[in-house]
């Protein structure tokens, strides 16, 4: 059958965070909107289906989505007409889908889109989902689960995960795993399950991950890296984490980058209006980034094991791919040009504003409040500035944090970064510019996933946030982001124009919804269950 499309999103599920609406400066352009192209439904139905059947209605459905995958023009963009894949009700082995999703190119017109039929998650597909090569694809409203990975996705572009569960059973390497891709949509959806990060991206520009839960990893619960560039991580819950919360950079592999974007670890990374709660570690990170934004999140619970930010440096190797290295360094590329040599990439223009820190009695982070890396004399010839600084224009400003005793220690200074002389950050500048164990926010009642401050007209108000300078001349050069940094909503969508407010909330009102149940870890002690029923 061939129907017009018609974009509409699946209801999201109960336990799914607070809609928001988009950054005017970074929209969510890359699910597929209204058009009046046709497209081609192909119905699957594990139980009553026949892969010799037509496929066309509910009644004469495939039994495997392979077959069904099959039927979608191979090796060119579609120009008739979009598919619809719609799978029924029920449970998918992993032996009914593809091992590999390649070579299919749907268009901005024609999409092809791979759908639950009979209601969010109502679909189940048991195993590993592994695309390569394709445009345009959306997948909706299924449930994945693997005991090991759960999604990859290589060279894929404008590909949209929307109101999907994905869960890795804590065995997998990464829950999500994107990389060498351009213009990805995460949104909606329930990710979690990793010994390691439960959203990995490597090499990826022009990406949204919004309004989605990420949790239970090992590791951060989500980073990316490689030269990853134009990302907007905004009003996700980000939570049950080893080593952090989330990370704007971190350390690549110099063939797996992509050019031009061969310099820093991560690019234009705008991170807003998330609730981040119960990491091991830093809730947030930069580690090798340039223009790099947090602000206006909500962080509770964070950083026992040390700090509760860090700004880092990041890592850049060659993993034994030395001609892809010495390509990539030809061409003007910070890194190595052969295995054994590593380099310490910098930081540039990383700003911090307007942030809700709480740690409450009896939780606190070990050490001290920030962990900034002092400068690191890289190897000569590779091309990375010496000496690489974490804090070349960090701005720390406007934020509220309350965590561990009156006297808890900065961590800046001495043999770190944000010394005396430095304009931008410095001890007497962070002391002065945040509130720092001088007022206490009182959460409404975190343990069941209402992170709203309730005294928040007590609190400082937030701080202008400056724009970012002029974009570097960088060779290979680099397509310029975003300089602006104003942030229009909060995460739940009301604008914060004439109510805002430090930390992902501004006064505007909206329900909240309930945490589920956080996982039982072995370094991490069980944290308050959250809602009943939930």
């Amino acid at each position: 059958l061939v129907f017009p499309l018609l974009f509409v999103f699946m209801e999201a599920c109960s336990a799914a965070p607070l809609a928001t609406a988009a950054d005017a400066a970074h929209p969510s352009t890359n699910l597929p909107g209204q058009t009046d192209e046709p497209f081609v439904e192909i119905w699957v139905d594990p139980s009553h289906g026949d892969d010799n059947a037509g496929g066309a209605t509910r009644g004469t459905a495939l039994r495997t989505i392979t077959a069904a995958w099959q039927r979608v023009p191979v090796g060119a963009a579609l120009s008739d007409a979009g598919y619809r894949i719609l799978l029924a009700a029920g449970d998918y082995a992993e032996g009914d889908y593809p091992v590999y999703w390649e070579d299919r190119h749907g268009t901005a017109a024609n999409p092809i889109l791979i759908e639950a039929a009979d209601g969010a998650r109502s679909a189940r597909l048991a195993g590993f989902l592994n695309f390569f090569d394709v445009d345009h694809v959306v997948l909706r409203g299924v449930a994945v689960a693997n005991q090991g990975d759960v999604f990859h996705c290589e060279q894929c572009r404008h590909f949209a995960i929307d109101d999907v569960a994905m869960d890795g059973d804590r065995q997998a390497h990464e829950t999500i795993k994107i990389n060498q891709s351009q213009y990805i949509t995460i949104e909606n959806s329930d990710i979690q399950g990793s010994y390691e990060n439960a959203i990995d991206f490597v090499a990826v520009q022009y990406a949204t991950i919004r309004n989605n839960r990420i949790h239970a990893a090992d590791d951060w619960c989500a980073y990316v890296k490689g030269g990853s560039a134009y990302v907007v991580v905004e009003a996700n819950e980000i939570y049950d984490c080893g080593t952090g919360g989330f990370t704007a950079g971190q350390g690549t592999g110099f063939e797996y980058m992509t050019a031009p974007w061969l310099h820093y670890e991560a690019y234009d990374v705008r991170v807003v209006n998330n609730i981040i709660h119960d990491t091991y570690g830093a809730g947030l990170g930069v580690n090798g980034g340039y223009n790099i934004l947090f602000a206006y999140n909500t962080l509770y619970r964070v950083g026992a094991r040390s700090h509760l930010i860090e700004v880092v440096h990041g890592g850049r190797s060659c993993d034994g791919d030395s001609a892809g290295c010495q390509t990539r360094h030809a061409q003007g590329g910070w890194g190595p040009t052969q295995a054994g040599d590593a380099a310490p990439i910098p930081n540039r223009n990383v700003f911090i504003y307007n942030n809700l820190f709480v740690n409450p009695a009896g939780y606190q982070s070990q050490w001290q409040h920030f962990t900034v890396h002092g400068p690191l004399d890289p190897p000569a010839g590779l091309h990375v500035p010496s000496p690489a600084h974490t804090d070349d224009n960090l701005r720390i400003a406007g934020n509220v944090i309350w965590n561990g005793p009156a006297d808890h220690a900065l961590g800046v200074g001495e043999d770190g970064g944000c010394l005396t002389a430095n304009p931008t950050c410095n001890a007497a500048q962070l002391l002065a510019d945040n509130a720092i164990n001088t007022v206490e926010p009182h959460l409404v009642d975190p343990a069941a996933g209402n992170f709203r401050v309730a005294n928040g007209a007590e609190l400082p108000a937030p701080l202008p946030q400056p724009d970012f300078p002029a974009w570097d001349a960088l060779l290979p050069p680099v397509p310029q982001g975003a300089l602006n940094t104003v942030v229009t909503v909060d995460y739940a969508g009301n604008t914060r124009a004439g109510a805002d407010r430090v930390g992902a909330f501004g006064s505007g009102e909206a329900t909240p919804s309930p945490t589920p149940d956080l996982t039982d870890r072995v370094f991490l002690p069980q944290v308050v269950n959250g809602a009943p029923g939930q």
